[in-house]
């Protein structure tokens, strides 16, 4: 059994919305295209998606089978729109201190990985036998990696994640 998460492909910013509302920007849709024809997704799998619009779109584009709908898979609430020059410093805050808001109007990191983790933990209980792909975002993906895998959150590989792309994790 492996687990495939994939992080979303570029979205179309509205700085008017936080980053949960933006939908996925069409000039972005080859990369997506590109990612589904690489090889690097199985070919049978069991499908799901974070509710944020960037991410359905992206796993509507990647597969033409059924896709459930989580919530629990939803990025860290970042629930501002004060557009923030230095983002990744922003994000590296919160992981230095995952319980505490890192900015205003953001979850604690901590509050991310609890709802993340315990919703992946029950989608492979409910999967055993099975890969599963998810479609999501970079930094739950992130401190879903380091808890499956008992490391430290690797956020230079957070920083280098494009949109889209993948990360494999085996027998989680």
């Amino acid at each position: 059994m492996t687990l495939y998460l994939v992080r979303h492909g570029r979205p179309l910013i509205d700085r008017s919305l936080p980053a949960a509302g933006w939908e996925l920007d069409p000039a972005g849709f080859d990369d997506v295209w590109a990612l589904r024809e690489s090889g690097r997704l199985p070919t049978a799998a069991v499908w799901f998606s974070s509710p944020e619009a960037k991410a359905i779109q992206t796993a509507q584009l990647l597969t033409e089978g059924e896709v459930g709908i989580v919530e629990g898979l939803r990025e860290h609430v970042r629930a501002s729109t004060v557009w923030i020059h230095d983002f990744a410093g922003a994000v590296r805050r919160a992981f230095d201190d995952p319980d505490a808001p890192a900015y205003d109007g953001w979850e604690p990191l901590a509050t991310c990985r609890d709802r993340v983790v315990t919703t992946v933990r029950g989608l492979l209980a409910d999967c055993p036998d099975t890969d599963l792909v998810l479609v999501g975002h970079g930094t739950a993906w992130t401190v879903l990696v380091a808890e499956l895998t008992g490391t430290a959150p690797d956020l230079d590989r957070w920083a280098s994640l494009a949109m889209p792309d993948v990360v494999v994790v085996d027998s989680p």
